[in-house]
């Protein structure tokens, strides 16, 4: 099947506008990718599900404006950048931020080559260059000096200056996707200057619904009361996480799903979701909170054939 082809089914049984889907198809055929760069097109596992913020966000990508995702943990913000990258057919480059991440480690830097000094590329170079979506994730853990060289590239400008090289401007397909969580130990707030270069969506938490077809798309085999169970059992944790009962700590929606495939594989389901779920928590009194929580939702000793169907 074709890369994206996937997330496009995905689009129209969410209802998207027809006019938006028509736009979509005529920019990934305006803007087509080399040979050499077709392994760097996603191929999506998950799907974000919510016509809303499709929309919003296919907008802004069509009308060149990049996006800052905001919000709390296990809201998709991951999933949607990657399926983001895979309906509009752009290779993708994930820059991950950290404390220690520099203009160089972006952009590029000299190096070594047959003995002689050559330009080795960074992924925004490379975006630029090609034309991809750079999902720059966790853009809040970064130094604000090492942000600043992305300023020219994300504005009208449209440009990556390189000290001693050239000046590339922007590939018209080039987009920048960001990544920011609320809270996290590392962060701070994003300064008025880069926020400015952002269209910003505030992605919502998921609903029992949306988890529930999440579940039933990665694991077509669960029984629809299980997957409802689950559904519903992490959005008591974010409950209680919200009223600070517990810590976010096991708030995991990948751990949830990591849980459902342990269980899938033969594991018990309460082992399965202390995997997943419980373990993240390193509190003893969580532990036990947490998992009296579960131990109302899921039944103990649940057997393989009570969750799946065979």
């Amino acid at each position: 099947m074709k890369r994206g082809t996937l997330v496009l089914n995905h689009l129209k049984e969410e209802y998207l506008q027809p006019a938006l889907l028509e736009s979509i198809k005529q920019f990934t055929d305006c803007y087509p990718i080399p040979e050499n760069l077709k392994d760097r097109l996603p191929v999506p596992s998950q799907f974000y599900y919510g016509k809303e913020i499709w929309e919003a966000a296919v907008c802004a990508i069509l009308s060149g404006k990049n996006l800052l995702l905001a919000g709390h943990k296990a809201t998709g913000k991951n999933i949607f950048a990657e399926n983001l990258s895979a309906i509009f057919g752009r290779p993708r480059w994930d820059i991950s931020f950290h404390v220690n991440m520099d203009a160089s480690t972006l952009i590029g830097c000299d190096t070594f080559e047959n003995g002689k000094v050559v330009f080795r590329p960074g992924p925004v170079f490379q975006c630029a260059k090609y034309g991809g979506f750079g999902i720059l994730d966790e853009i809040n853990m970064a130094k604000n000096e090492a942000l600043a060289v992305l300023h020219a590239a994300l504005d009208f400008r449209h440009v990556i200056d390189v000290p001693g090289y050239e000046r590339i401007p922007l590939h018209p397909a080039a987009r920048f996707i960001a990544t920011m969580n609320y809270g996290y130990a590392g962060t701070k707030e994003l300064n008025e200057a880069l926020t400015s270069r952002f269209v910003v969506i505030q992605m919502p938490m998921i609903t029992h619904e949306q988890l529930k077809r999440l579940l039933q798309c990665e694991f077509p085999a669960i029984k629809t009361k299980y997957a409802e169970q689950f559904a519903a059992l992490f959005l008591e944790l974010q409950k209680k996480c919200e009223n600070s009962e517990i810590s976010s700590k096991p708030l995991d929606l990948r751990g949830l799903l990591d849980a459902v495939a342990l269980m899938e594989r033969g594991l018990e389901a309460h082992t399965a979701l202390d995997m997943g779920i419980t373990n993240k928590s390193f509190d003893i009194y969580e532990q036990t909170f947490i998992r009296d929580i579960i131990h109302t939702r899921i039944p103990r000793h649940l057997e393989h054939n009570q969750l799946f169907e065979v």
